[in-house]
């Protein structure tokens, strides 16, 4: 019966070592590198077996023996001569384990084992390399006792306050938001949460002069009585978010009922049956597809009164439906950029919106064939390409903004040969300007955080989540070169001088609430001032009240007269009054026309008093 090779190499003697070769020793890094390289020189020693190897697929097994004779290969030297530094790192058991590693091609086995004891040899160098370095730093402590001992018990310190640090601000802000991460929070003030979302200047130059008027928009919108929101939605602004916005994010005393699985939500006033919005996701398109300023004002009053069948009101009654509207109805409307949007519409054109449901309802009819002729002859116009949309003369998306915010009654309605072109495109401009001026409300798709704070402003109603800027929009993918760009703006030049008109009317009221704003602080901080002021004298002198209360043969033996501290405050005031009446002679003989700022001025203590008492 045959022994297994292994069991043969057991009983063999111990190999002397050749003459010449240096002896072993136990320490394993003295001679690992030269041990390597003659066990691979001899052609009969293991080394040279191992490192032969069987051939691929087969293994050494019990009846086999290793191919002691066969000489190596170049590749093999090589290999070895590659590998030799990596095993002489390795102790004298983990070089024999890596042998039968190698023997059994465990290659997977191999890179782990090689890869530990390579990351612990960086570590180690690692270790050597911080070591110098701060040797080098804490070099001048050198001279103040032991320096090794000073600088290890001082690294581990600093380690140990960082760890610490760590833990601590762990407890203390486990979110990523904490403001203590946040660099600017030790370099800058807070940012304003209104900034401009567009990364422009803070700071706005005004185009436009503006009346006060103009700029204040408080509406004192009662939801509770017969006022009506209307909603002018127009195509591709971002109208839908700010819908959703208005029936879903407001709160309010009765929110509006929205269900799953449906577009349209009730919005009911407080205790009644009638809807205070009027929009796309709270009647729905009542007065047809996206209705422009013409039919809103016509077609509002008549379907809020139940009267949905009745036939539009006449020209004549536009005068007095204005006034209504004014009165109860409060119209807003959301604009966007000229390129932006017109690009947008151009994509969802291409998607296949038609809109065909639009009525374009003007002085009582729709238009005709002839007056609005349609730009494509199938069911939609999807898949057309920029150029063909942009060649199209009866395309409604050329300034269609301007289009769906004037009276369109003013130029004939659809009918071109009216007036002139030059002529009715001004009457338009000029009239849109002055619906959107006298709107209650209107924002712009570029700045959603200041149109949340002006509608909150503007009717005392504030929204549950702050509204999200989307800088990437399917506009924004659509890569333009400059004359496409100049050719959009071209034929949407009304709507780009439109909207240099809104922008600038936009940020002023922005500016103007923001600075009203804070005026209203400073006058609440300076009265509660005043207030704290006053409550500090009355809480003095009635505690000297009570102290002569509590001991009265006390006072009157310190003090004869029992009135002392009423007849000193008195006087007090007396004193007050009269350097005030002083002040007021001196001013007076300065100035000659100074008899009603005397008079003023005379009564600032009384007014000081008499703020108190209303305080109080």
């Amino acid at each position: 019966m045959a022994l297994p090779a292994c069991a043969v190499r057991a009983f063999e003697p111990p190999r002397q070592p050749e003459r010449g070769a240096p002896a072993r020793t136990t320490c394993p890094r003295r001679h690992s590198r030269v041990e390597a390289e003659l066990a691979a020189s001899r052609p009969g020693s293991v080394a040279a077996s191992v490192r032969a190897g069987p051939p691929r697929g087969v293994s050494h097994g019990f009846h086999s023996r290793p191919l002691l004779d066969k000489p190596r290969k170049a590749s093999s030297s090589l290999a070895g001569a590659a590998c030799a530094p990596l095993f002489a790192l390795l102790s004298r058991g983990r070089r024999r384990r890596m042998h039968v590693l190698r023997r059994r091609w465990d290659l997977g086995s191999l890179c782990r084992v090689l890869l530990t004891r390579g990351l612990a040899a960086l570590g180690h160098s690692l270790k050597h390399v911080l070591g110098a370095i701060f040797s080098k730093i804490f070099g001048p402590l050198a001279s103040v006792g032991n320096m090794d001992e000073k600088s290890n018990k001082l690294l581990l310190a600093l380690v140990m306050l960082f760890l610490f640090a760590v833990i601590v601000l762990q407890y203390v802000c486990p979110g990523t938001e904490c403001q203590l991460l946040r660099l600017q929070a030790f370099s800058s003030p807070v940012r304003d949460p209104y900034r401009s979302e567009d990364e422009s200047s803070a700071r706005f130059v005004p185009r436009y002069n503006f009346t006060r008027g103009d700029l204040l928009r408080k509406v004192d919108f009662d939801i509770k009585g017969d006022d009506l929101i209307v909603f002018l939605h127009i195509q591709k602004t971002g109208g839908t978010t700010f819908g959703r916005h208005l029936v879903r994010n407001i709160q309010l005393e009765q929110p509006c009922e929205c269900r799953v699985g449906q577009k349209k939500c009730t919005c009911h006033r407080p205790g009644k049956r009638e809807t205070w919005l009027f929009s796309r996701f709270s009647t729905g398109w009542s007065c047809g597809l996206h209705a422009d300023w013409t039919e809103l004002t016509s077609c509002v009053p008549s379907v809020v009164d139940g009267k949905r069948d009745a036939r539009l009101r006449p020209s004549r009654w536009r005068i007095f439906q204005i006034l209504d509207a004014a009165r109860n109805f409060h119209y807003i409307t959301i604009l966007r950029d000229p390129v932006s949007r017109y690009l947008s519409e151009w994509r969802h054109v291409q998607r296949g919106a038609t809109w065909k449901a639009s009525l374009h309802v003007c002085d009582g009819r729709p238009p005709t064939s002839e007056e609005l002729p349609s730009c494509y002859t199938g069911d939609d116009w999807s898949g057309c390409p920029l150029k063909e949309f942009m060649d199209c003369p009866y395309n409604l998306a050329n300034n269609r903004q301007v289009r769906m915010l004037s009276d369109l009654t003013l130029v004939g309605c659809y009918n071109l040969s009216v007036m002139p072109e030059k002529q009715r495109n001004k009457v338009l401009l000029e009239s849109a300007k002055s619906n959107l001026k006298h709107m209650a409300f209107f924002g712009l798709t570029e700045f959603q955080r200041k149109t949340q704070y002006l509608f909150e402003k503007t009717f005392n109603m504030n929204f549950i989540s702050p509204f999200t800027q989307y800088n990437t929009t399917r506009a924004s993918s659509v890569e333009i070169n400059e004359e496409i760009q100049k050719r959009i703006e071209g034929l949407n030049f009304l709507d780009m001088e439109l909207y240099s008109y809104a922008k600038d009317l936009f940020l002023q009221r922005y500016q103007f609430m923001r600075q009203k704003e804070h005026q209203e602080a400073r006058r609440k901080r300076q009265e509660q001032r005043k207030f704290l002021k006053g409550r500090l004298l009355q809480t003095h002198f009635q505690s000297q009240g009570q102290g002569q209360s509590q001991n009265p043969n006390q006072n009157q033996s310190q003090n004869p007269n029992p009135n002392a501290n009423q007849n000193l405050t008195q006087n007090l005031m007396q004193n007050l009054t009269q350097s005030s009446r002083q002040k007021e002679n001196r001013e007076s003989l300065k100035q000659n026309s100074g008899k009603e700022q005397n008079g003023n001025t005379s009564n600032g203590t009384n007014d000081y008093i008499g703020s108190v008492e209303k305080w109080r």
